[in-house]
This record gives structure tokens, C-alpha cells and sequence, in this order.
């Protein structure tokens, strides 16, 4: 009789034990606050004593963790209103200030985000917004990651993940390319147009050095013209005779002048 009450208090206190055993995975830290004071250094991982009710314990997740800021709207510098959303990734560093110096370490990022997202591209134009994304990103990692830092939060990265348009800026936009593309089609066939022009004059010039060049050239294009069968007459007629009608034609005027009566 006398052993009943010490095996129930071996029982409660093998309970008590085997109810203070805690396992924390790898990537988890556990926060302990004894009589309410946090110590220095997180417990874990693996197996852990948390003496209820004297201690209380704070799961940490060390993991990466996405987190997506909702679509907000930011007026750009040249007064483009716009719908910019962006994805957020960050960590844990130090587990006692994530979870002591702030209530929901994410959500508090989540509102950092929010809030430099529009501070920060509402200061530049839409032109740098579209074609300097990298740059942006990186600015705005590098507040939010200032601005967390204090309660443990590591931000490695934020990634403007869409730009909503208005349907105005949209056509605009298209009005634009499109002259582009007209622009840079009218400069290409004019320098196709000056580069055809310089080999015509090579090519003068060169046949002005050989006269018959010009000739075998002609017959080149009566053989071309002959392939085909079609009804086109060719009459050749010597480049010589078409020299010696030229002189004859310009010795007229001055055989024709009378004198006077």
C-alpha cells in the first residue's frame, strides 16, 4: 500500500519528462522563454527539454520563404498610373529577434514591401521601369532589407514579377514601335539605295576604261532577253553607228546657217 502513492509519482513524473521531449527538424530553431525571459541561444535542432509550465517554446522556420506582394498602384514619374506586383524572398537569420522584436515577421515584410514598391517606382519614368528592371529590383531589395534587419529577416531577393498597363498606353506604345519599325525599314532601303547607286558608278567608271566592256554587256542583255520565249524583236544597232549619228546630228545647225540677203 505504501508503494501506490511513490510508483504514481514515478508515473507522473516519466510523464513529465516524456511530455517536455521536443523534436525540432534541421531547418527549425525553438525560442525558449523561461519564467517569460528569452535565453541567449535558440535550442535545436534535434531532440530538446522544454520543462512546462516554466518554459515556453517559439518554432523559427530557417527555410526560404516566397512571399508575393499583392498588385499595387503606383503613379510613375510621367504620370502613368499602373499595376506592379512583385514576389519577395527571404529567411530567418537570427531566430530570437524574429521572435521577440517583431509580432509576424511576415507580414511586417509584406507592408515594408508594399510601401517601398510604390515609394520607389514612383519615382522613376515608365521607359526606365520596362527596360531597367534589374537595376529596380535591387534598389528595393536593398531598403527592405535595411528596413527588416533589425528583427532577423534576411531579403535576398525582389523580383517585379508584372506590369499592368492601361489600355491607352498599350496602343500608344504600339503606335510607337511600329514607327520605329517603319523608321529603321526606310533607313535600311535607303542605304540599299546609296550602296546600289556606288556600284553603278564603280561600274561606269570602270566600263569608261574598257569600251568594250560596254558591248559584250549589251550582247549579255540580248541573250538574257532571248532565253524566254516571247514576242519581243530585237533590232541590234552598233554602238559605233549611234557615235556617228551623234556627230552627224550635232554638225546640222551649223551647215543649215544662211547669210542674210
Amino acid at each position: 500500500m505504501v508503494a501506490t502513492p511513490v510508483l504514481v509519482v514515478i508515473a507522473i513524473v516519466v510523464l513529465y519528462l516524456l511530455n517536455s521531449i521536443k523534436i525540432l527538424r534541421e531547418y527549425e530553431r525553438g525560442v525558449i522563454f523561461r519564467l517569460g525571459r528569452a535565453l541567449p541561444t535558440p535550442k535545436g535542432p534535434g531532440v530538446i527539454l522544454v520543462f512546462r509550465p516554466f518554459d515556453q517554446m517559439v518554432r523559427i522556420s530557417l527555410r526560404q520563404d516566397v512571399l508575393e506582394v499583392p498588385p499595387q498602384d503606383v503613379i510613375t514619374r510621367d504620370n502613368v498610373t499602373i499595376k506592379v506586383n512583385a514576389v519577395v524572398t527571404l529567411y530567418v537569420v537570427n531566430p530570437n529577434d524574429a521572435a521577440i522584436k517583431v509580432v509576424n515577421y511576415v507580414y511586417q515584410t509584406s507592408q515594408f514591401a508594399q510601401t517601398t514598391l510604390r515609394s520607389v517606382l514612383g519615382e522613376v519614368e515608365l521607359d526606365t521601369l520596362l527596360s531597367h528592371r534589374d537595376q529596380l529590383n535591387l534598389r528595393i531589395q536593398s531598403i527592405i532589407d535595411q528596413r527588416t534587419e533589425p528583427f532577423g529577416v534576411k531579403v535576398i531577393s525582389v523580383e517585379v514579377k508584372q506590369v499592368d498597363l492601361p489600355e491607352q498606353m498599350l496602343r500608344a506604345m504600339a503606335k510607337q514601335a511600329e514607327a520605329e519599325r517603319e523608321k529603321r525599314s526606310k533607313i535600311i532601303h535607303a542605304e540599299g539605295e546609296f550602296n546600289a547607286a556606288q556600284k553603278l558608278v564603280d561600274a561606269a567608271a570602270l566600263m569608261a576604261t574598257q569600251p568594250m566592256t560596254l558591248q559584250l554587256r549589251y550582247l549579255q542583255t540580248l541573250s538574257d532577253i532571248g532565253v524566254e520565249k516571247n514576242t519581243t524583236i530585237v533590232f541590234p544597232l552598233p554602238l559605233e553607228m549611234m557615235t556617228l549619228l551623234n556627230k552627224i546630228g550635232a554638225s546640222l545647225p551649223a551647215s543649215s546657217e544662211r547669210p542674210a540677203a
